[in-house]
C-alpha cells in the first residue's frame, strides 16, 4: 500500500513538473513574441512572471531588463542589462549601450556596442544595424566635449500639440504658427511676404517648401532640395537677417530623433548651404526641434521631449550668446559636463542672475503683449492680479487706490511702447545712415536705451505696487 501510494506520488510530481515545464515554455514563447512584435507592457509583465520562477536564467534577465528599457524604466533595466552582460548575452551589449547612450555615459555605451559588434562577429551575424548606431554614439562621444554654454531662463511643459504656445516672438522676428493644412510649424517673416513650412510627402517623409507673397496672393511653393534631401525635414526658422535659417532634421547626423541644424543662403547659387548640427545642450538623445530666436529682445526658445511623456514636450527659454561659448571639458568633472549638456537642471545654467532677471523681465513683456491680444475681446486689458486672477476692465478691482495706480501703470505702459518704438526707428535708421550720421545716432540711441530701461524698472516696480494694493483689499474676503 505505502508503495503504491509513493508510486502514484511520484507520477502527479512528474506530471505536474513536466505540466509546468510546459507551461513555462508556452510563456516564453509569448513573451518573446510580445517583445518581437513591440508590445512591451505585455512582454515585461510576462518576463517578470518568468524572471521570479527562474532569476537565474540569463535569458530572462536579458529579456526583463530591456523590456524595462523599452517602457521607459531605466532605473530597474540597468542593473538586469549589467547582469547579463556579465553573462554574456550578446544582445545585452547592445541594449546596455542604448541605456548608456541616454544616460551620457558614451564612452561606455561605445564600449558596449564595440563588445556586442565583436560577438555579433563571432556568431557570424550582421552587424550593419550595430554599427550605424556605433556611429552615432561616436558622434556624441565628440559632441559632448564642446557643450555650449547657455543660460536657461525657464522651461514650461505642454501638450505637443499646444507647444507653440510657449513662443513669445517679438513683432520684427516674424510669426510662428501650426495649422491642418501643413505638417510641422510654418515661419512667416515680420512683413509677411516669405514664409518657409513643412510638409508631409506619400511615405511621410516631412519636406520644407518656400514661397513668397505675390499682388494677387501666395507664390508658387519651392521645395528646398538641397536640405529636403538631408532625410525628413521641418520646423523652420528664419533669422532677420534672411540668410541664416535653423530647422530641425531626422536622418543619420541625428543624435536621436529630431535634431537642430543651421545652414545659410548661398545668393550665388541660390540655394541653402550644407547645414551645420547645432551641438548640445540644443540637441540631445531625443527629439529636439524648433529653434528661433527673438534678436531684439534677446531671447530665444527650442522644444525637446527629453524628460517628457509621450504626449508633452518642454520648451526652454534661453538667453542666446553672441558668439559660441563652449564648457572647458577637460577641467570639469564628468558628472557636471552630462549635466550642462542634458539640462538636468536648468538652475546651475543662471551664473548671471542679473542677466537672467533681466532676460525674463523682457519676457514677461512679450508674455503680457501676446495674453492682451488674445483676451482683448475680453475687455479692455489684461492684468495678472495673481496666478489665478485676472481683470480685464477697471470695473474688476476692489481697490480704489489699485484702480488709481493701474490708470498710471497703463500710461507709463503707453510711454514705453512709444520709446520702444522711437528706439527702434533709431536702429533701423543707424543701419542704413553713413559712418557720421551712425556717430550722431549713436549717442541718441543709447542715450533711449538708459531711459527705457529705467522705465522699465519704474514699470515693473508700479505694476508690483497695483497687485500689492488691490491684495490687500481681497485678503479680508479669504479670512
Amino acid at each position: 500500500m505505502n508503495k503504491l501510494y509513493v508510486f502514484i506520488r511520484v507520477f502527479f510530481l512528474v506530471g505536474a513538473c513536466s505540466l509546468s515545464a510546459v507551461v513555462a515554455a508556452q510563456t516564453a514563447k509569448q513573451a518573446k513574441e510580445w517583445f518581437d512584435t513591440g508590445e512591451f507592457d505585455k512582454a515585461k509583465t510576462a518576463y517578470e512572471k518568468l524572471h521570479r520562477q527562474s532569476p537565474g536564467n540569463a535569458t530572462y534577465i536579458y529579456m526583463l531588463g530591456a523590456s524595462y528599457y523599452e517602457t521607459g524604466d531605466r532605473f530597474r533595466a540597468q542593473p538586469l542589462l549589467e547582469k547579463a552582460v556579465g553573462r554574456q548575452v550578446i544582445d545585452a551589449y547592445r541594449y546596455a549601450g542604448k541605456l548608456y547612450y541616454d544616460l551620457y555615459r558614451f564612452d561606455d555605451a561605445v564600449d558596449s556596442y564595440e563588445q556586442h559588434i565583436e560577438w555579433l562577429e563571432k556568431k557570424k551575424r550582421s552587424t550593419e544595424t550595430a554599427e550605424a548606431e556605433l556611429q552615432r554614439i561616436r558622434q556624441a562621444a565628440r559632441m559632448i566635449k564642446s557643450v555650449e554654454h547657455v543660460t536657461i531662463v525657464d522651461s514650461v511643459v505642454l501638450p505637443k500639440q499646444e507647444f507653440l504656445r510657449a513662443y513669445h516672438l517679438g513683432k520684427d522676428a516674424g510669426t510662428l504658427s501650426q495649422d491642418d493644412l501643413h505638417a510641422g510649424t510654418t515661419y512667416r517673416t515680420e512683413r509677411g511676404h516669405h514664409e518657409l513650412y513643412s510638409d508631409t510627402l506619400p511615405g511621410g517623409k516631412m519636406q520644407l517648401f518656400a514661397r513668397d507673397r505675390l499682388i494677387d496672393g501666395w507664390g508658387e511653393a519651392i521645395p528646398l532640395e538641397s536640405l529636403n534631401e538631408q532625410g525628413s525635414v521641418g520646423y523652420p526658422f528664419l533669422m532677420a537677417d534672411g540668410v541664416t535659417l535653423y530647422y530641425a532634421a531626422e536622418n543619420e547626423e541625428s543624435l536621436g530623433g529630431w535634431d537642430i541644424f543651421v545652414t545659410r543662403w548661398d545668393a550665388e547659387d541660390s540655394r541653402y548651404l550644407l547645414p551645420d548640427h547645432i551641438g548640445m545642450p540644443f540637441n540631445s538623445p531625443a527629439n529636439d526641434y524648433l529653434y528661433a530666436v527673438d534678436e531684439l529682445n534677446h531671447i530665444g526658445w527650442f522644444a525637446s521631449d527629453r524628460y517628457q511623456p509621450a504626449d508633452s514636450v518642454c520648451v526652454y527659454t534661453f538667453i542666446p550668446n553672441e558668439s559660441r561659448r563652449t564648457l572647458n571639458f577637460e577641467a570639469m568633472a564628468e558628472e557636471t559636463v552630462i549635466a550642462a549638456a542634458s539640462l538636468r537642471s536648468i538652475r546651475t545654467t543662471q551664473e548671471d542672475s542679473v542677466a537672467v532677471d533681466e532676460a525674463r523681465r523682457r519676457l514677461q513683456m512679450l508674455i503680457d503683449r501676446d495674453r492682451y491680444v488674445t483676451d482683448v475681446v475680453k475687455g479692455d486689458f489684461t492684468f495678472l492680479v495673481s496666478d489665478d486672477v485676472v481683470y480685464h476692465t477697471l470695473a474688476d478691482f476692489r481697490s480704489s487706490e489699485a484702480r488709481k495706480l493701474y490708470r498710471e501703470l497703463s500710461q507709463q505702459e503707453k510711454d514705453c511702447e512709444a520709446l520702444a518704438a522711437d528706439l527702434d526707428a533709431k536702429r533701423l535708421r543707424y543701419a542704413e545712415e553713413n559712418s557720421l550720421q551712425r556717430k550722431i545716432l549713436s549717442a541718441s540711441i543709447v542715450d533711449l536705451e538708459q531711459r527705457l530701461l529705467r522705465l522699465h524698472r519704474e514699470t515693473d516696480a508700479l505694476r508690483l505696487r497695483v497687485r500689492r494694493e488691490e491684495m490687500m483689499q481681497m485678503k479680508p474676503e479669504k479670512q
